[in-house]
């Protein structure tokens, strides 16, 4: 079939090579994809491979919603851009120092620039500049590290430019991001016709490949397409095409490209066929994670709309089947699934049986105008005013992702985690908590290095804000952190208080958890004994 594409004159169908030749230095590149989903591998991989040999392209700038790349030994994604001289500027949603060493370690030595903005900030940034906006304006941000009141989203100190500035507006604080040129955009589909009409029929998200086109179009830009196969010109159904020929200049073919990082196809994240509900359900062991999952889904009200966080977060749908309350839930994480079960760290963004998909603009519109019901995010640090980091840790760069975006307006945001990290070893017998070893490591601290979410934010706009362990449940009132429940077996003063750096307080009305969440057995069995 590639010969009888390349006999047509009119094909856009070209070899990878061709593509990016035209690539010059000193272009502003916008890329799709999602760690391993919708990557554009083969593409980036011959560029990476051209600046090896030639030393061009260089003093790029790279602005990507969502980090991509997936591979710790071996370059994949980005990772083809971290070469120096070859990347000026990058900004991007999140990064992983596993998955991108060689990227991480130029933004911590200082050579290239480095913002980090949310996620869904930057997915309607792109399409602000495919609508020829001037910008975005918006509220989502403010008093985070995003803020120009606080870091900017600069991550070093090579980054001097201010691309976030503070407006106020009839009395109102608002973040504006002004609009720049896309002058190239890498994306990916799964077919394409020869005219460049793109599909995306063996992929498990939508993201934002038709807004990223839009913008290089609107900037007077070049389009490249990466596929699995073409076929001939009016033969794709008009609904099928994600992305219009109209909007793209090149497409490359990639006979070997996989729908994830694993290597087999599967059916069941496209909607092409759905997997049996006794397929999914998995029993999850007794231990600080059950524990964690099971009381933040006391506070999940039936046909609630929720998103949940990497982490200990992802697994709640496993435990929603194992307890029997999974119907009473639609889930929803950033990428653009809805419904079905989310997949877990394997290939976080898919979801097996989703029921839509909508892209990742569309999404964020939904999250920040306070859509969901709930959401399960994880946490890195927590001061005592029950602020919280995710972000940038004890030199790690990992980036905000839709962190800021789902905090912005969901009335109940649940944190998730264990009091303590680093050989925590913790078993539960007879409904009691027996700390074994304690965690080496805080994470209830003084002062947290990047402000993720700020709760006195949160206060004002009346979100109810949760931070869960597995041995007690603190709630943020005016007073900052207050502690509500604690585990049976567990002593407030010797296994909680002395085990945080920062101020709580402890609520005059305090009772112990649940002891059903501390059962081997499923909660609805313990309850139905009870």
């Amino acid at each position: 079939m590639s010969s009888q594409v390349k006999s047509n004159s009119h094909s856009k169908v070209v070899t990878v090579e061709e593509a990016i030749s035209n690539i010059h230095s000193n272009t502003t590149i916008t890329i799709g994809g999602l760690i391993s989903i919708l990557c554009p591998e083969k593409v980036l991989k011959a560029l990476g491979n051209r600046f090896i040999e030639t030393g061009e392209p260089k003093d790029l700038t790279v602005i990507t919603p969502v980090r991509v790349g997936w591979d710790k030994q071996k370059r994949t994604g980005l990772e083809h851009f971290a070469y120096k001289g070859m990347l000026k500027r990058l900004i991007s949603g999140s990064f992983n120092i596993k998955e991108s060493p060689h990227l991480t370690d130029m933004i911590r030595n200082n050579e290239c620039e480095a913002y980090n903005f949310s996620m869904g900030t930057i997915f309607q940034l792109i399409r602000s500049i495919a609508g020829g906006q001037p910008g975005l304006l918006t509220t989502n941000g403010l008093n985070t590290y995003v803020d120009p009141r606080q870091d900017g989203g600069k991550l070093n100190e090579h980054t001097c430019d201010d691309v976030v500035q503070l407006l106020n507006i009839k009395g109102e604080d608002h973040l504006f991001y002004p609009s720049f040129p896309i002058d190239v955009a890498i994306i990916r589909g799964t077919t394409a016709d020869e005219n460049g009409n793109i599909t995306l029929e063996e992929e498990p998200a939508t993201l934002s490949g038709l807004e990223m086109a839009m913008a290089a179009k609107a900037s007077g830009g070049y389009v490249i397409a990466q596929v699995k196969r073409v076929t001939e010109n009016h033969t794709l159904h008009p609904r099928s095409v994600e992305i219009p020929g109209i909007l793209v200049d090149a497409v490359v073919i990639d006979e070997e490209q996989q729908q994830s990082l694993l290597p087999d196809y599967n059916p069941s994240w496209t909607g092409e066929v759905r997997k049996p509900r006794n397929k999914l359900k998995q029993s999850i062991p007794l231990d600080a994670k059950k524990v964690i999952l099971r009381r933040a889904g006391h506070e999940i009200t039936p046909k609630s709309i929720v998103n949940l966080g990497v982490g200990i977060p992802v697994n709640l749908p496993q435990l929603a089947l194992e307890d029997g309350f999974f119907d009473d839930i639609t889930f929803s994480l950033e990428h653009g699934a809805i419904g079905g079960v989310p997949m877990g760290v394997e290939v976080f963004g898919a979801h097996i049986n989703p029921e839509a998909f909508v892209t990742s603009p569309q999404i964020f519109d939904f999250y920040q105008a306070g859509g969901l019901s709930a959401t399960l995010l994880g946490f890195a640090q927590i001061d005592g005013s029950g602020n919280v980091n995710v972000s940038k840790f004890n030199g790690i760069y990992r980036g905000s992702g839709g962190f800021i975006d789902i905090t912005h307006k969901t009335p109940k945001i649940m944190f998730c985690g264990t009091l303590t990290s680093g050989g925590l070893d913790i078993s539960f017998k007879n409904k009691k908590v027996e700390i074994k070893k304690e965690g080496r490591h805080k994470k209830f601290i003084q002062t947290i290095e990047h402000m993720t979410f700020n709760a006195k934010q949160a206060l004002k706009k009346g979100q109810e804000v949760l931070y869960i362990t597995e041995r007690c449940v603190f709630r943020l009132n005016e007073d900052g952190l207050e502690l509500v429940e604690y585990a049976p077996g567990i002593d407030i003063e010797k296994d909680i208080l002395n085990k945080v750096e920062c101020k709580v307080t402890v609520a005059a009305d305090v009772k112990e958890m649940d002891v059903a969440l501390f059962s081997e057995s499923s909660e609805r069995d313990v309850l139905e004994r009870v």
